[in-house]
């Protein structure tokens, strides 16, 4: 018989995390590294824990993530929404924390598109009056 796993997907800006997890020892393991020698920064793999950490699960889960897009913030906020989802299916009791501490919302900021006569989306070449 198959284990039981609670599957679901994240996301922030351009990058897009597919999470399941799976009862297990608190492996975290993204694009088949582990979680540290994915992220550099401690800070990343802080905010990939947060919500773990707020409903004392980790060590109950395994956390497998196949992530893509983005860049590393991106992609360790996309990570941490899946994960938050995942919890909310494994457990329906997690999902007032959980909503409380904003994890399940999805960050909507996304990048402003470049406008013509401009360098970048509000950077206008330099101006001169001669």
């Amino acid at each position: 018989m198959a284990e039981v796993s609670y599957s679901a997907v994240g996301r922030r800006k351009k990058a897009i995390a597919r999470v399941r997890l799976l009862p297990g020892e608190g492996n975290i393991v993204i694009n088949r590294r582990t979680i540290d020698e994915y992220f550099g920064y401690e800070t990343l793999k802080m905010l990939v824990r947060q919500p773990l950490t707020l409903t004392d699960t980790t060590s109950r889960f395994d956390v497998i993530v196949r992530v893509n897009g983005g860049g590393f913030t991106g992609q360790a906020g996309a990570i941490r929404h899946g994960i938050a989802r995942a919890l909310v299916k494994a457990d329906a009791e997690f999902k007032d924390s959980i909503k409380k501490a904003g994890y399940l919302t999805r960050d909507p900021r996304m990048k402003e598109r470049k406008k013509y006569g401009l360098k970048a989306a509000r950077r206008a070449p330099q101006f001169s009056k001669r």
